[in-house]
């Protein structure tokens, strides 16, 4: 498959880099078609420097805005937000042809926590400098109100601690910083479950702020409860063993029940441990597959999925075969 991605023509500062980012797709798991996507986008970015006068070391968050622009500028429908150029940039970013963003000095352990998060949403996510700062603001009275006279205690996170905070801060606020705060939250709270200071993700235990004042907050589920609904899953039948890794994937990702309907085989990135959850705009998101989840997904493909239908949903009703599990 890689000769065929070759095929795509990169002329510019950016060609000498064109089979190394073809290579790191391939092995990442992508399909043939959304590489070649990635590769006419390097094609593309290259040529507009090379249009522009800029070397390639000169790409920053401004340089690539200023591309982004420029795209969506010439008629452009897909690949032209910041988010496109991620797989691009980190690529880039490894083989140390662009630097990495200048990270914020660290002082505490409130601030190592922050750079840390700081340079997964610049460089993981992709997000711009000011959101950047933005959700930094929204989620540091939370981290430092974890600290102890022990130091910093993130491990010990509780579902009831994040919604004891939600409902101490989104109240003072209006809708609109409540929403930012908790989806600030979420995000540092996924962050925190992926670089392992978390076991389980507790990002589903910030609500979502609505028009009210938070008070009524649904009660969590408890871990032995979380065991005892796994256990209720009838893993010898099909329905069953569809059933657990749905809940696998709601309990241990923390997705929300439409991100797991929205599940497509594609999806599914085996050689990288890897899922791509679909978010706002049907924007893929690449998280971390744990084992035990996969292993989940995997037994339902095997032996619960049919595999003659043509749906390319993973997870089908078990009523009606063929028809994909709605939201």
């Amino acid at each position: 498959m890689s000769r065929d991605l070759l095929r795509v023509g990169v002329s510019g500062s950016l060609a000498p880099y064109a089979a190394g980012f073809a290579s790191e797709l391939i092995g990442q798991g992508y399909l043939a078609t959304a590489a070649r996507c990635q590769l006419r986008l390097m094609a593309h970015l290259s040529r507009w420097l090379a249009s522009e006068g800029v070397d390639a070391a000169a790409l920053d968050e401004a340089v690539v805005e200023q591309f982004l622009a420029a795209r969506r500028g010439q008629g452009y429908t897909s690949l032209r937000s910041r988010r496109a150029l991620v797989p691009l940039m980190a690529f880039l970013r490894g083989l140390g042809v662009v630097a990495l963003p200048a990270p914020v000095v660290a002082q505490t352990a409130v601030d190592v926590v922050l750079e840390r998060y700081s340079g997964y949403l610049l460089v993981e996510r992709g997000l711009g400098a000011g959101t950047v700062r933005g959700y930094l603001e929204k989620v540091r009275p939370f981290i430092e109100g974890r600290v102890t006279a022990d130091g910093l205690d993130l491990e010990g996170l509780t579902a009831a601690d994040v919604s004891a905070f939600a409902l101490a801060v989104c109240p003072l606020h209006s809708v609109s910083t409540a929403k930012l705060t908790m989806t600030a939250l979420r995000s540092l709270l996924g962050f925190l479950h992926l670089e392992g200071t978390l076991e389980f993700s507790l990002a589903g235990a910030a609500p979502a702020a609505a028009g009210w004042h938070l008070a009524g907050l649904p009660r969590r589920l408890e871990s032995g409860e979380v065991s005892r609904l796994l256990a209720s899953c009838d893993r010898r039948s099909a329905t069953g063993r569809r059933d657990f890794a749905i809940l696998l994937l709601l309990a241990r990702l923390g997705l929300r029940r439409g991100e797991v309907a929205g599940l497509r085989l594609e999806h599914l990135y085996w050689r990288a441990g890897e899922i791509a959850v679909a978010g706002k705009g049907d924007r893929l998101e690449r998280l971390p597959l744990p084992d035990d989840v996969g292993e989940a997904v995997a037994g339902y493909l095997r032996h619960g999925r049919p595999s003659t239908i043509a749906c390319r949903a993973v997870f089908i009703r078990a009523i009606v075969l063929g028809r994909p599990w709605r939201r």
